[in-house]
């Protein structure tokens, strides 16, 4: 084991012996008696319904506790994580500095649905450090944050259609719930049961990556569009990376047609940089979703514009927003605690690097044996595809075939103390606290189950 380390420490990943056996199934013994025991309770035994492990091999795990870059379940097992809560864990789970703000403000009372001086003190935070917002609102999750963005854009251009991209998800509301028809510019199709006709009727779907549908969609549907939205990275469908220009023709097209542009950043913004996506581009939208992050794990949301624009929220508009939640002063302690930290010199740099270094190192390996085998990253974030492409930029493009593959990978991973968000459609976060040697670690766990799903 210490000589294959070493191979790995080195770069000589090709070197490495294939792993031609499969490891004992962890026991799962205490998490199935605790999802038997909860489909009592909820619809699938879950309230999310990824967390339900349709997608992979075997029951969910009931995860008991989290420190550093390691989770331990209900029957003992330890993983090393990178789903981090599916993203807000950017400083890894139980980080002292955020323990220590939110014990701090819950001894004066946890709740108020009154203003504090916290939320002051994070909103500050946020509109210094970043250029593409001068007034905010926050919400209790990312789906509040969209919703009342998508509401504020039509009251504020008196429009109603939105347009959004196959493939790009923007939380449960009724009116983004939806999916593309059959032709190039469709009417949504409602992706729920639950959602009324007339509501996806006023979302357009579009594919991404792909200019003539854009221009067509506003041709068609000219002087109705409120607002164009897209993940600022498409990262909930696979990590589908957009080329720059594609993203400036999309700026460009929504000021000429007065259509304001919203970058969806709850799982970009912060986690690619302070300013997120829209940094990365060097583009600015109109308005701005986020979430996780600013809550450093607790449930939160936020969305910005211009002062210009937020003013026509109420109380200082007419477009009616609130949230007995909202600006919750245990959220606010630990969006504090976190964006201070996020906000250190060199941060970015660090984490950015190491999670380069790590992808570089699984795809030399899976390069080296031939696997149809790609990592696509950007910033922190990674999603492993079994494909030979080298670019993946819409969901049509992802073979879901290959899913089956992900199961195989992800029992392996399991059984070796890797923990994966439970789809092969997520993405991966390396966190401030994953160390060197958890990741080497981490890389011969990968490296194994790899050689385990080839073989087969």
């Amino acid at each position: 084991m210490l000589d294959s380390l070493k191979k790995i420490f080195s770069g000589n990943e090709s070197e490495l012996p294939i792993n031609t056996g499969s490891k004992p199934d962890i026991s799962r013994e205490k998490s199935a008696a605790l999802y038997e025991k909860s489909k009592i309770y909820f619809p699938g035994g879950v309230n999310s319904p990824v967390r339900a492990f349709k997608s992979v091999y075997g029951t969910p795990l009931f995860i008991q506790k989290g420190e550093g870059c390691v989770i331990w379940d209900a029957d003992g097992n330890q993983f090393i994580d990178f789903c981090a809560s599916w993203g807000p864990l950017i400083l890894g789970h139980s980080h002292a500095k955020i323990r220590e703000k939110v014990s701090e403000v819950m001894q004066g009372g946890m709740s108020f649905g009154a203003p504090t001086a916290l939320e002051n003190e994070l909103a500050e935070l946020i509109i210094q450090n970043n250029r593409f917002v001068e007034k905010i609102r926050f919400t209790s999750s990312g789906t509040e944050a969209v919703m009342s963005a998508i509401r504020l854009a039509r009251g504020y251009t008196k429009r109603d259609k939105i347009i959004k991209f196959e493939g790009c998800y923007h939380g449960h509301s009724d009116s983004l719930l939806v999916k593309a028809g059959s032709g190039l510019v469709t009417f949504g199709e409602t992706s729920s049961a639950g959602v009324p006709k007339s509501f996806a009727e006023e979302t357009i779907v579009i594919p991404l990556n792909d200019t003539n549908a854009l221009t067509e969609a506003f041709a068609q549907f000219k002087d109705q569009v409120a607002a164009v939205i897209i993940e600022g990275i498409p990262a909930n469908n696979g990590l589908l990376l957009q080329d720059q220009s594609y993203i400036e023709f999309l700026r460009q097209i929504c000021t000429e047609n007065k259509s304001l542009l919203i970058f969806d950043e709850v799982i970009t913004g912060f986690r690619i940089g302070f300013e997120g996506a829209a940094a990365h581009y060097g583009i600015k939208p109109d308005m701005v979703t986020y979430g996780k992050i600013i809550g450093g794990g607790l449930p939160v949301g936020m969305y910005g514009a211009s002062a210009e624009i937020m003013g026509h929220i109420s109380p200082d508009g007419g477009v009616y927003q609130a949230g007995t939640l909202s600006g919750n002063p245990v959220a606010m302690a630990a969006g504090i605690a976190t964006l201070t930290e996020l906000l250190r010199s060199g941060f970015y740099k660090e984490l950015n690097a190491k999670t380069m270094e790590f992808v570089e190192s699984l795809q030399r390996f899976a390069t080296a044996r031939n696997y149809k085998f790609k990592v696509f990253t950007i910033g922190s974030i990674f999603w492993f595809a079994f494909t030979d492409q080298e670019k993946i930029q819409t969901a049509a493009a992802i073979d879901a075939s290959s899913m089956e593959k992900f199961k195989v990978m992800h029992r392996e991973l399991l059984n070796r103390g890797v923990y994966l968000g439970p789809s092969g459609y997520e993405v991966g976060f390396v966190s401030a606290a994953h160390t060197k040697t958890d990741l080497e670690k981490a890389k011969r766990a990968i490296f194994d189950a790899l050689d385990l799903v080839f073989k087969k």
